[in-house]
């Protein structure tokens, strides 16, 4: 038989690593939850029409990465590559429309198919917020906001950076665009492939390629503050006024175009070197054309995503697991009683792990490795007399407990 492997791309979560992730996840959605995002899940598969329509035909998550397939009715569906768009699809189906202001919290398993590197795997987890039905620049405040707020609550307030640009509204972008097509029209032969296709189909995608070519043309591009309109200006200097206002530090990126093709005004990543490289964390940015393009009412909305593993290898230390009680029962007739005092003892809210073979020694170095509180020790004599014997494993004190006292002794 073959030593079967994950697949590649994908891991296994073991118990001290899913401590970590439940850190993330239960910080992130605490903090989440004091600015009124409550949590909401979809399901991690949706229709492929949900992700192309949304994030556009010619992302390279669309084009590249995306888990696609026929499924036995015929229809095709994707294992969702990122949170937004099901979200806003759930905002739809459900009929929310008249819930606005709309906030929620999200975590969850997402699929790319992508190279597998530090902190980026083919099966990932994110948490995410989304907020809409508000047009005001209130609500990007707020969201970064609370991104800044959650990486602070796991420790990595001096690590990160926030990077803050606009693209502000349709007309903006229409004029813009037409610069950035004379602009790189003159330079296509030194573009790389993709870039030649994103030109004809939206050379905003140009701005965040990868490839170093196509990254030195980019240096001497238009820049989009040229081309905004007085109501686009007007909007990003109050999302800047506000985060000031409120002590959320920030630096201007006008290249930050994010990689998704309902983006408009607002767009932010925090972003840090703690891992090497500069690497994003957590990024997002205002949609207000998304609702209407996935078959909604014309609605706004704001939201932002974040990889629980790179915030995993990030953030500080989680809390250990929790202390048990070793239980150590020392024959068949001391066995079944055990099972009933550690139940009890689980229901007066006691972590009890049960000692099942070997001898005395055996079983109380095995909770010591446990990293139990108490050896609660049942054997012949104790179970004649109606007691057990709790040893103390700090200070090896130890003394006899009738059964009926043994749980007000372990929670005193």
């Amino acid at each position: 038989m073959p030593a079967y492997q994950p697949v590649r791309g994908m891991q296994d979560m073991l118990p001290e690593d899913y401590r970590r992730f439940r850190h993330v996840v239960d910080t992130a959605r605490a903090v989440a939850g004091r600015y009124g995002f409550e949590h909401a899940d979809t399901p991690i598969m949706e229709v492929t029409d949900v992700f192309a329509r949304s994030m556009g035909e010619t992302s390279d998550v669309v084009s590249k990465e995306m888990y696609s397939f026929e499924d036995r009715g015929g229809e095709n569906v994707t294992l969702r590559p990122e949170g937004t768009a099901g979200m806003v699809r759930a905002f739809i189906s459900n009929g929310l429309q008249n819930q606005v202001p709309w906030k929620v919290f999200y975590a969850g398993p997402m699929f790319r198919y992508e190279r597998p590197q530090k902190g980026r795997y083919r099966q990932f987890h994110q948490i995410g917020v989304e907020l809409i039905g508000v047009e005001t620049p209130v609500a990007d405040i707020e969201v970064i906001a609370t991104g800044a707020h959650i990486l602070s609550a796991l420790g990595l307030g001096d690590k990160i950076t926030l990077e803050l640009n606009t693209l502000g509204d349709l007309e903006s972008r229409a004029t813009y665009r037409e610069a950035l097509v004379a602009y790189f029209t003159g330079h296509a032969d030194k573009l790389s492939e993709d870039s030649r296709v994103r030109l004809q189909r939206n050379p905003l995608r140009i701005l965040d390629s990868k490839d170093e070519g196509d990254k030195a043309l980019v240096v001497n591009a238009p820049r989009f503050d040229d081309y905004l309109n007085e109501y686009s200006l007007s909007f990003f200097a109050r999302v800047r006024e506000g985060l000031e206002a409120i002590g959320v530090p920030y630096v201007r990126n006008q290249t930050l175009v994010r990689g998704l093709d309902y983006y408009t005004h607002t767009t932010f990543e925090f972003t840090t070197t703690a891992l090497g490289a500069q690497g994003t964390v957590l990024a997002g940015g205002r949609y207000d054309g998304l609702v209407e393009q996935l078959g909604g009412p014309r609605l706004p909305g704001i939201g932002w995503g974040s990889g629980i593993e790179r915030l995993m290898m990030l953030a500080d230390q989680a809390p250990a697991a929790p202390r048990p009680v070793a239980l150590i029962p020392l024959g068949e007739a001391a066995e079944r009683k055990g099972l009933v005092l550690a139940e009890q003892l689980r229901r007066a809210g006691l972590y009890v792990e049960m000692g099942y073979s070997g001898n005395l020694k055996r079983r109380l170095q095995r909770a010591d490795k446990q990293n139990a509180t108490h050896a609660v020790i049942l054997g012949e004599d104790e179970l004649a007399k109606g007691v057990v014997t709790v040893r103390d494993l700090t200070s090896g004190e130890q003394q006899e407990v009738a059964f009926d006292q043994l749980a007000p002794r372990l929670t005193a």
